[in-house]
């Protein structure tokens, strides 16, 4: 009776101990071979491929604007400050300093649609007072649900191009762009990964 007693007792003891991690990806403890299946990651609904950069959206204010085909990447650069001491090593302290922001092209064919011809010239009219524009750029999945967006702060038309360079032997579309200057772009935390 002891000797089943005590077998019981390892045996609830083991049953109670967790499984080891075989291994770790996308923040999933895969403890069997059967969970590493690749069906295993799509029924907790984690994406494990890149998202496509295709499929995108460009909003003035709280007004979508017709037919944006290209849009430049959101960067930005933080300026080092190097200093040193008189007794420190050879070596220099680095630290941050400003941070710039780059400017954002958006290209479109020519249409009817005036936007980008009507904030190009407000701001290159010296009578007129330059209105600064939020904008929002979403971006979608393959299957057309947002997937993530970025709001760029205070942006003004630095430079616009009407019409492409025209060409009796090309066989394209007439493109116009404007360059975007502005103060800082932050990712809308809100926007969750599509189910």
């Amino acid at each position: 009776m002891a000797k089943r007693t005590k077998k019981a007792a390892k045996t609830k003891r083991a049953a109670k101990k967790p499984a080891k991690t075989i291994l770790r990806i996308a923040g999933l403890d895969l403890r069997s071979p059967a969970e590493m299946n690749l069906n295993y990651y799509f029924a907790r609904k984690k994406r494990l491929d890149p998202y496509k950069n295709f499929k995108f959206r460009v909003k003035f204010d709280t007004d979508y604007v017709a037919g944006v085909s290209k849009v430049s990447a959101l960067k930005r650069t933080t300026e080092m400050v190097k200093h040193r001491e008189g007794s420190d090593p050879s070596s220099s302290h680095k630290s941050p300093g400003r941070t710039e922001y780059d400017a954002i092209t958006l290209e479109r064919g020519v249409t009817h649609d005036p936007d980008f011809e009507a904030w190009a010239n407000n701001s290159s009219k010296p009578e007129s007072k330059v209105a600064p524009r939020n904008l929002i750029i979403d971006v979608f999945n393959e299957a057309g649900q947002k997937m993530a967006s970025y709001k760029v702060h205070r942006a003004w038309v630095s430079d616009f191009t009407g019409a492409a360079d025209l060409d009796a032997n090309a066989n394209a579309i007439m493109i116009q762009s404007i360059k975007i200057q502005h103060e800082g772009y932050e990712r809308d935390n809100s926007v969750k990964e599509p189910p």
